[in-house]
């Protein structure tokens, strides 16, 4: 009885997936996971997780990244949205196009992109339409 037990819990164990891409790795093409992912070797292509992309100080991505959370210590050249939160260590180097929630940088990363936060831009979009109307023009005043 207890056996059978342990049996079922240890398949749960594995049903969550992480996997390593190391250094002196390249892959070229697409890749989807539906588990976390690692990244210490070389991307180049479209990346698409549910799950975490770790990416190490000697991981480079190139190409489009598709996923909920991501932390970078090396490089990303391409797309991003994530809809979760990117975290930039110091040695981070981040260009092109990032979509995301949220945004955690530490001093010393590079982000040269276009950035557009899901969350911001519905907020900035809501305070916009409740502003009060233009301002009368001089001249055009109240008097008291």
């Amino acid at each position: 009885m207890f056996s059978e037990n342990k049996k079922d819990k240890a398949s749960l164990e594995l049903t969550s997936s992480q996997n390593i891409i190391s250094k002196g790795t390249k892959i070229i093409g697409d890749l989807t996971s539906e588990g976390d992912l690692r990244i210490d070797g070389t991307i180049e292509g479209n990346l698409r997780t549910p799950g975490k992309v770790v990416v190490g100080k000697t991981g480079y991505i190139k190409g489009t990244l598709s996923g909920t959370d991501a932390h970078f210590e090396g490089k990303f050249s391409g797309k991003l949205s994530l809809s979760g939160t990117l975290t930039l260590k110091s040695t981070a180097y981040i260009e092109g196009e990032v979509v995301l929630g949220k945004l955690e940088v530490e001093p010393g990363a590079t982000f040269n992109v276009t950035c557009a936060m899901k969350g911001a831009v519905k907020d900035f979009n809501s305070r916009s339409e409740q502003q009060p109307q233009e301002a009368p023009k001089a001249g055009q005043g109240h008097s008291a």
